[in-house]
């Protein structure tokens, strides 16, 4: 019984990993503000960007933003970024599921003189959250969105979570 406080804080503490109640609140809790954000509507907007997927293979695979190119997160490699954009000047929106492994993707870009990188706010969630169109491998449109997890996947109101490919 002496343990019960102890496991109430521990849980207490878990809570925001366990599960997120909004975007916001995630992005606050998980991200520095490194990487200033775009929102969707302005990235919607945009002729003249280049989008990086900062998820995983498997996730991209599911679907992404039309023309966007994988980097991944553990997999990024700074040389094959550098050889597909080398001018550092021109715009780039880095995307993940909500937001926070692309900040560290922008993170790197930023350190190794990208100019112009910004975070999409919310990521490809909250894209389709405002009902903007996703791509499948095929560059067909798409309702699926990989979710990642159960918990992050309460954050994707819109389209059909999927959990995995295979």
């Amino acid at each position: 019984m002496k343990f019960l406080p102890y496991l109430v804080i521990f849980l207490i503490g878990l809570s925001p990993i366990l599960g997120q109640k909004s975007i916001e609140k995630a992005l606050e809790t998980w991200n520095k503000g490194s990487v200033p954000y775009i929102g969707v509507t302005e990235v919607a907007k945009m002729q003249d960007v280049v989008l990086l997927d900062a998820r995983a293979k498997e996730e991209f695979e599911v679907s992404h933003l039309k023309n966007a190119l994988w980097v991944g997160h553990q997999e990024f490699e700074i040389d094959s970024v550098l050889a597909l954009l080398p001018d550092k000047n021109k715009p780039v929106v880095v995307y993940c599921s909500i937001g926070v492994r692309s900040e560290d993707i922008g993170e790197e870009l930023l350190e190794f003189g990208y100019t112009d990188v910004k975070n999409l706010y919310g990521g490809i969630f909250e894209w389709k959250n405002n009902e903007y169109s996703v791509v499948d491998q095929e560059g067909k449109e798409t309702e699926k969105i990989h979710a990642f997890n159960k918990n992050w996947g309460e954050l994707l109101k819109k389209g059909e979570k999927v959990y995995s490919n295979k």
